[in-house]
């Protein structure tokens, strides 16, 4: 049988691993992006994979649960063909526990929805400081939470398409089965003409600390996460912006944020800042993914709406999409489905 032809439109994280995904089970895959690989919100500095609160569990949170846990070995594949290091580890995450009653029942929930794979522990805060609590207050601490370096992800993705014969161009015609993976515009594109400028994203703002605490787990307190990244620096983020005027800009939001971090974690007060980033995440109306068939056109597929968690659930997405496009196979959660 001759190789299915597959054009991914898009390179961020969705596209990239999709067109990952559809080369390794032997399709003929252009990447099309008329900007560069990880100009959109894949792009950005924090790269928090952490898993959402396991309570009122859902299809959404078990499809994310399965999705960190195949990570070590997915982002050790990736780096593995194509000889970048996407700055992937599994340290866990350190957070204030708020309501002991309501974390205890959490941490019992975790037991159950975790499959024993990883735990949710309620427990003292220690000394030193790199803690998000005063010592001797509760804290949470899971073993799921795991970090990447977003830029270097995307860099080895790129690389890895590459090295299996994947074409990544900034136009094309397009062949065969067609993926959009196309973020918050193509997000946009699905709405009507007269929905508000803002709907189909969600603006964010992040910065680069220089910091080191790569050995360390990653804090998330007052809704910052702090993520100490393997090259020795920290990246904090990120702000949460439904209304903006200018996409790309950095302004007060993230000097605000900043402030807060550097006060709630004393080993970041001196900490200059490398890097300011600010970009539109692709959130949809439901806030969840949007992945599978195109009903409108067939032969078209959709691959968008990561919001917060797109580089969490990539990996998964993707082999499930590529099953779809290639074979017809269709496990996706119908909650995820166009």
């Amino acid at each position: 049988m001759a190789p299915r032809d597959v054009t991914v439109m898009g390179a961020g994280v969705m596209g990239l691993t999709v067109a990952l995904a559809c080369l390794e089970r032997g399709a003929r895959v252009l990447v099309i992006d008329p900007a560069r690989p990880g100009a959109g919100a894949s792009g950005g500095l924090v790269g928090a994979l952490a898993p959402h609160v396991p309570e009122a569990w859902n299809d959404k949170k078990a499809f994310q649960l399965q999705a960190l846990l195949m990570a070590p070995a997915y982002w050790q594949r990736v780096a593995a063909i194509a000889g970048i290091d996407p700055g992937y580890a599994r340290l866990g995450r350190l957070q204030p526990a708020g309501d002991p009653t309501l974390a205890q029942a959490r941490a019992v929930n975790a037991a159950s929805f975790w499959q024993g794979q990883a735990v949710w522990l309620v427990e003292a805060a220690g000394a030193g400081s790199w803690q998000p609590v005063p010592p001797g207050s509760a804290m949470i601490r899971d073993t799921l939470t795991a970090r990447i370096a977003p830029r270097r992800a995307i860099a080895a993705l790129a690389a890895a398409v590459e090295a299996l014969g994947g074409r990544i161009a900034q136009d094309g015609a397009a062949q065969g089965a067609v993926i959009w993976a196309t973020g918050h515009a193509g997000l946009r594109a699905l709405l009507p003409p007269d929905a508000p400028a803002t709907l189909g994203g969600e603006k964010g703002q992040a910065a680069l600390l220089a910091h080191d605490a790569r050995d360390q787990p990653q804090l998330f307190v007052a809704g910052i996460h702090i993520v100490p990244q393997a090259d020795g620096t920290t990246a904090i983020g990120s702000t949460t912006e439904r209304h903006w005027t200018d996409p790309a800009a950095t302004d007060a939001a993230l000097d605000a944020l900043i402030a807060r971090a550097r006060a709630l974690v004393p080993a970041l007060a001196q900490a200059p800042v490398l890097t300011r980033w600010a970009g539109i995440r692709p959130r949809w109306t439901t806030r969840g993914p949007l992945i599978g068939a195109w009903p409108e056109r067939p032969g078209h597929y959709i691959a968008n709406g990561g919001y917060k968690i797109g580089f969490a659930i990539a990996p998964l997405a993707a082999q499930m999409l590529a099953d779809l496009v290639l074979t017809g196979q269709d496990d996706l959660p119908a909650a995820f489905r166009p």
